[in-house]
């Protein structure tokens, strides 16, 4: 059993269920009754808050994030080490500025690192397989957020069904020429929300017209000049889907500066639930970020726990929320 089980049985997030086992202030009574009737009924028990008593070598954890300054890795930082300290670790935060000369450092040197902490977290970094390699040979214990195919304990979400769900959403509501912005790397074949916004076109059996998929980076900036690239093209799709809720942001600027606004002359959704997607109305799919940082430094504190009999590493997929606000609505 795990964190993730007491919260889908009492029906609170991650990171409330978290709070309560370990008697931390701000939650209600009534959620800590919730908390405690689930985890007795699943006879869980919140070993994380035991590893103060584990025999680590240094009682510190670093988490790894590409960058330190943008929302999505700021609520994962924050959700992670309100666990971490509460078991008794200091936390070493680590940016690598999105720059590749310092991930090559901070990887190249891991007998460094692991002199500093007894385990790693790392937050939606891209790895190569000698970086993996390494990262399994230098004897930290290892959890994640964000990440595909590794071999140690991840949290994420389902990027393909969520893109899915979005898409969809714009096909029930009508629109049958649709656009996307997606992401660049490595290719969009390969991309899960790119497969889950060609899957729900496929459901309708529509495909993707080349002329309206542009790449983009998830930043509002290249958001931006995707949009504007769009409507130089003159495909004149009636909706959007965005692989990220900035590059939507991007578009709805695009939009604005061409005279146009969603959800009149194009529907648009993204998908994250920024924290400024409520103040501009932007329909997404939302992910629960806090609780993916939380979930995984629980894993990673049971890993150092229990370190004579691991369990086997595990992929968990928490659940995504589809919201409409004012960018959608039903085609006219």
């Amino acid at each position: 059993m795990t964190i993730q089980d007491v919260a889908l049985l009492s029906g609170l997030s991650i990171c409330t269920v978290s709070r309560a086992l370990r008697n931390l202030p701000n939650v209600s009574e009534k959620a800590q009754r919730q908390v405690a009737e689930a985890a007795s009924k699943l006879g869980y028990k919140a070993s994380a808050a035991a590893s103060r008593l584990a025999g680590g070598n240094t009682r510190s954890v670093a988490i790894i994030a590409p960058t330190a300054t943008t929302w999505f890795f700021a609520q994962a930082v924050e959700a992670a080490e309100e666990v971490f300290v509460d078991s008794g670790y200091d936390t070493v935060l680590v940016s690598l500025r999105n720059k590749k000369s310092v991930k090559e450092q901070v990887f190249g040197d891991l007998e460094r690192l692991a002199q500093r902490v007894d385990g790693v977290l790392l937050l939606n970094v891209d790895l190569d397989p000698a970086e993996v390699g390494s990262l399994e040979a230098s004897g930290l214990a290892v959890a994640s957020v964000g990440m595909r195919n590794v071999p140690w304990d991840n949290v994420g979400i389902d990027d393909e069904h969520a893109a899915w769900r979005a898409t969809s959403h714009l096909l029930e509501l009508g629109h049958w020429n649709l656009a996307a912005l997606t992401s660049t790397e490595p290719v969009p074949a390969d991309i899960p929300r790119y497969q889950g916004f060609c899957r729900a076109l496929d459901d309708h059996h529509l495909t993707v017209h080349p002329d309206l998929a542009v790449a983009c980076d998830p930043t509002i900036d290249d958001g931006r000049r995707a949009m504007t690239e769009l409507i130089a093209r003159g495909g004149k799709p009636t909706a959007l889907f965005a692989h990220c809720d900035e590059a939507a942001f991007g578009a709805l600027m695009a939009l604005r500066e061409h005279g146009l606004s969603a959800p009149k002359h194009m529907s648009v959704i993204g998908i994250d639930d920024h924290p400024m997607s409520w103040f501009l109305g932007l329909s997404t799919v939302a992910q629960p970020v806090a609780d993916q940082g939380a979930f995984a430094a629980n894993l990673l504190c049971e890993r150092l726990l229990n370190t004579e009999t691991p369990n086997r590493p595990s992929n968990h997929l928490l659940d995504t929320k589809l919201i409409e606000r004012k960018t959608t609505r039903h085609k006219r």
